[in-house]
């Protein structure tokens, strides 16, 4: 059986995806800038339930084309993962769009040159519904305009990668399918004790660091154990050649005040410090996401978002990632 090549290992949801297709009993390779926090990676995937002994880690950089014809080889089957997430957003964008366009087309160059079936990647909702939309109603055929007024790096940097990663496929991808996942905010139980900027805001109210919320867009929650979820369905479906899918829970998009409001209700002394207030201003737009393509095409059935936000929670109480005791220094955003 040919390894299935997850890049960007270490990573949140990676480490996740990884896990579940050891679980299924596929070998996995993955990549990483460095192998010298392996045994860390390997710690991460057994707490997902696996059995490591069926993956391969090999060293490569999204930067560099050093790496990746090896890691490619003999994998019929490749879920590019890996993309710069800022702990805040950079004063230049390109920061951000270069390493994040150039990685996946350098990703997408060596899967087909490799004899790839099918790449899925995993862009974002940033790549769909953050130009203004009359009536704020999106799916899969929206796209984000890079060249949005006061459009932030990090959004910009996913609507460009994309649309380069089509543009490639499009011209050049010769017989390797693209299938694209663009996931919400990414939340849910974590494997690794580095905390993402996502699961970083949760930790953040639950120590007080957060006093106020911050009044941002309001927006969807997509647990991370279900992105990895569809990543596989996307990877096997015949007819998700070609196609983008919105990861995304049922329900209304929320303010990160309705999400502290969650671990108050749920977590009881836990959440003592969890903010009450969010900063003042104008009520942002709250839009609507479909994910019926995922569902229907698919068999697609997400977390209710309540239950992500819950379980983020006690993953980090879990890992010793908590001082409710006082405020704590913190790091920093997701899909």
């Amino acid at each position: 059986m040919s390894p299935v090549l997850v890049t960007g290992g270490s990573g949140y949801l990676a480490t996740h995806l990884i896990a579940a297709l050891l679980r299924s009993g596929k070998p996995v390779r993955t990549t990483v800038r460095s192998t010298a926090r392996e045994s860390e990676l390997r710690a991460a995937v057994r707490r997902g339930g696996a059995d490591d002994a069926g993956l391969e880690i090999v060293a490569a950089d999204l930067m560099s084309d050093q790496g990746w014809p090896a890691a490619v080889a003999g994998c019929e089957e490749v879920h590019h993962v890996a993309s710069p997430i800022p702990v805040a957003q950079p004063k230049d964008p390109d920061e951000l769009i270069v390493p994040a366009r150039e990685g996946a087309l350098r990703v997408l160059r060596a899967a087909r040159d490799a004899g790839a079936r099918r790449t899925v990647l995993t862009s974002s909702f940033a790549a769909i519904g953050y130009t203004p939309k009359p009536g704020a109603e999106f799916t899969e055929e929206d796209w984000t305009d890079p060249d949005t007024p006061g459009l932030a790096p990090y959004p910009r940097s996913k609507a460009v990668a994309e649309r380069a990663a089509w543009d490639l496929m499009g011209r050049e991808g010769g017989d390797t399918e693209l299938v694209v996942v663009n996931p919400t905010f990414i939340l849910g139980p974590s494997l690794t004790s580095d905390l993402r900027s996502s699961t970083y805001l949760v930790k953040a109210m639950l120590d007080g660091t957060m006093e106020v919320t911050p009044r941002s867009p309001r927006f969807g929650v997509a647990d991370v154990r279900d992105v990895a979820d569809l990543h596989i369905r996307a990877m096997a479906a015949p007819e998700a050649a070609g196609k983008r899918y919105l990861a995304v829970s049922d329900g209304p998009a929320m303010s990160f005040l309705e999400v502290a409001d969650v671990l108050r209700r749920r977590l009881g002394p836990l959440a003592a410090r969890v903010p009450t207030e969010e900063a003042p201003g104008e009520e942002p737009p709250r839009p609507i996401i479909h994910n019926d393509r995922a569902r229907n095409e698919l068999g697609w059935h997400p977390r209710p978002a309540e239950t992500t936000i819950v379980e983020t929670a006690e993953s980090l109480r879990d890992l010793g990632l908590l001082d409710t005791g006082g405020p704590s220094a913190g790091e920093g955003a997701a899909h």
